[in-house]
């Protein structure tokens, strides 16, 4: 689904040259690195670290940057499928002026050929933007500043630290902070499980499947180690990202390997979401069931493309046949874009297992309920969770043609409003409950009042007289990331209406304020310019209480604290009582897809609304 979003993203800002549009706005994170400008290597970057010494240039907003520095030895070879390794020594001074590779993933847009695959194995790198204030002194004699740690999103199968909305200098110079960005492994080189991987000999990290999570750690580990000669504290480390990237934030507050390693967290429209050992290992007809996209059923994909086996059943009998160390070596074996391709011969896909449940990196059978109601599951920290209030548009504009009309592919109207809103405030209010609401629930009782919450609000898009871009994309997935890195792409700034900019840039103020002080001190309170509306934390109980935060422009209601609370009982009692659908089908899959595990009940599916779900 998110990468069929992307890809009409693509298109769209294409578009953007004749019609000066852009829908999907938020897919526009994970597309390539910008086009890498000239830079000069300073003196004053000069800086000694566990990989040898390197240097780096004067960036913008009175900061130096560092690109491309490795942080773990290249996870090539056999490497592949294994913990990431500490960073190799290189000789003489490694010039950090060009980012790093980004991580393998198939390759999107208009222009890209089938299976086609960018990015290289040799990916773990990160990138470093430090205020310039440090010039000259010695690295003991350096201020500590906070240091804020970047985790990109993209699904985990997309994306990387290195595209120019990441750019860290607004943020770091703005409010004297050190801004980290990372690559991690992703897809099936990030998140892979199979017995035959798997060995007594090797160490429990290398057996946990969980390699892009691992790639996360180290980077927290480098940053540990080397983070003082930029100036930034070691002490005082905020862990944030958005959409998969705030998924991986979670899963660093419930990894036992990551305790220690950071101290405050923000998760922009992220959850906790674990899939179990079975599900991303298992044939599709085991019992238990595994993913379409399991370990198994790839190498049965594999060994059909290859001409091994002539279907499924005949792939199935050959895995059988083979000893674990033929399966490992013909894994090994395969070229990024003959695994991707593995991965089309389905269909297309861009949720795969990831986040596995193998019980050293991730918690194994204990559900998030249990994991965030006990301080001793998790690694305590201040956090901030947060969703958009139209996070579902981005999808629903992307994926098929259900809710809006197209022409070559591109969004050209609403087919019904009413429709189009529902839809989206039953996905966007099951996203919030389920990454939001119950979370900060379940911490609030735990570890008090350092857990706070927020929804993003800014619409301010312009009317393009066919497309109305505030009722198409509203406040849709991954728009907050342009206001709190500061950072509006010359598309982009053309989307906002002359009277806005002012206001949208004063949002993005406010909005990088919060998050600084926060990184400065646990609490977001009234921002870094003491002058903001205050911030409070979440509260439980009385839903009338103030507990959320919400942030949008003046040109609407401006920013200021919610009492909103959504349940998942109100979710459903809503949903239930919904006389709207007029088509019985679309009702049935709705109920599917706001409502799983548990929350999902086969007797009520089946008598739902004129006629039930039977069929």
């Amino acid at each position: 689904m998110i990468k069929k979003a992307i890809k009409i993203t693509l298109s769209i800002l294409l578009l953007l040259v004749v019609l000066i549009a852009g829908t999907g706005l938020g897919a526009y994170f994970y597309l390539k690195p910008d086009e890498t400008p000239l830079r000069l290597l300073s003196a004053d970057t000069d800086r000694v670290v566990e990989n040898g010494e390197l240097i780096g240039f004067e960036s913008q907003n009175g900061t130096y940057a560092w690109l491309g520095i490795p942080y773990s030895a290249p996870p090539v070879g056999e490497l592949r499928w294994k913990a990431p390794q500490p960073p190799e020594q290189w000789t003489g001074r490694f010039e950090a002026l060009q980012l790093g590779s980004e991580c393998p993933q198939t390759a999107i847009g208009p222009s890209a050929e089938q299976n086609a695959v960018n990015g290289a194995e040799d990916c773990l790198f990160l990138n470093i933007w430090a205020p310039a204030a440090t010039k000259g002194l010695a690295s003991a004699d350096r201020e500590k500043h906070p240091v804020m740690f970047w985790i990109h999103g993209g699904a985990n199968v997309m994306g990387s630290g290195g595209h120019g909305i990441y750019d860290g200098a607004r943020l770091a110079g703005k409010h004297n902070m050190v801004v980290v960005t990372i690559n991690h492994r992703l897809g099936p080189f990030g998140w892979f499980t199979h017995p035959a991987l798997r060995s007594e000999e090797a160490s429990p990290a290398d057996n946990s499947g969980n390699y892009g999570t691992l790639d996360i750690i180290r980077a927290l580990n480098w940053v540990q180690g080397n983070i003082g000669v930029f100036g930034g504290d070691p002490e005082n480390v905020t862990i944030f990202g958005e959409s998969a990237g705030g998924w991986n934030v979670l899963t660093m507050m419930v990894s036992p390997q990551g305790r220690g390693l950071f101290h405050r967290a923000i998760s922009q429209s992220g959850g906790l979401d674990i899939t179990p050992v079975a599900d991303a290992e298992n044939y599709v007809d085991d019992e238990p069931e595994g993913h379409q996209f399991s370990s198994k059923e790839i190498v049965n994909n594999l060994l059909a493309i290859d001409g091994s086996a002539t279907d499924r059943d005949a792939a199935k009998t050959l895995q059988e046949s083979m000893s674990a160390a033929k399966i490992a070596a013909y894994l090994y074996g395969k070229s990024p874009e003959e695994i991707f391709a593995a991965y089309q011969a389905d269909g297309e896909s861009s949720v795969l297992p990831n986040r596995i449940g193998d019980g050293y990196v991730l918690p194994k059978d204990m559900t998030t309920a249990e994991i965030f109601s006990h301080i001793i599951n998790y690694n305590s920290v201040p956090v901030i969770l947060g969703t958009n209030r139209d996070e579902s548009k981005l999808f629903m504009i992307g994926v098929g043609d259900e809710w809006v009309d197209k022409v070559v592919g591109i969004p050209v109207g609403i087919k019904d409003d009413f429709a189009y809103e529902r839809d989206n405030r039953y996905g966007t209010d099951q996203w919030k409950i389920t990454t939001v609401d119950r979370l900060a629930g379940y911490m609030r009782d735990v570890q008090g009042e350092t857990v706070f919450a927020y929804r993003f609000d800014a619409d301010d898009w312009r009317h393009l007289g066919f497309i109305d871009l505030q009722k198409l994309v509203g406040a849709a997935h991954g728009l907050e990331v342009l206001f709190v890195f500061g950072n509006f792409p010359n598309p982009m700034r053309i989307l906002f209406p002359g009277p806005t900019v002012s206001a949208r840039n004063r949002l993005s103020d406010s909005m990088m304020s919060y998050w600084a002080e926060f990184a400065y001190t646990g609490n977001p309170g009234k921002g870094r310019s003491g002058t903001e509306v205050q911030w409070t934390p979440w509260q439980n109980g009385d839903k009338n209480r103030p507990r959320l935060m919400v942030l949008d422009t003046e040109l609407d209601r401006g920013i200021r604290m919610s009492s909103q609370w959504l349940t998942l009982a109100d979710l459903k009692a809503r949903f239930l009582a919904d006389e709207s659908f007029t088509i019985q089908k679309k009702y049935c899959e709705r109920y599917k897809s706001l409502f799983k595990g548990d929350d999902f009940v086969p007797s009520e599916y089946q008598t739902l609304g004129n006629g039930g779900c039977k069929e």
